[in-house]
């Protein structure tokens, strides 16, 4: 199985990308990153 790490934002294009790549044969990793901005833009 091959693997694939995913920058994931929460956003529609991401949350859609995940079980395509599922249907695609990939083991998907979610990385999920606090950066500490606070607020969105």
């Amino acid at each position: 199985m091959k693997k694939v790490v995913l920058a994931y934002s929460g956003g529609l294009d991401t949350s859609c990308i995940i079980p395509w790549l599922k249907d695609k044969g990939y083991e998907t990793i979610a990385f999920i990153a606090d950066l500490g901005q606070g607020d969105d833009f």
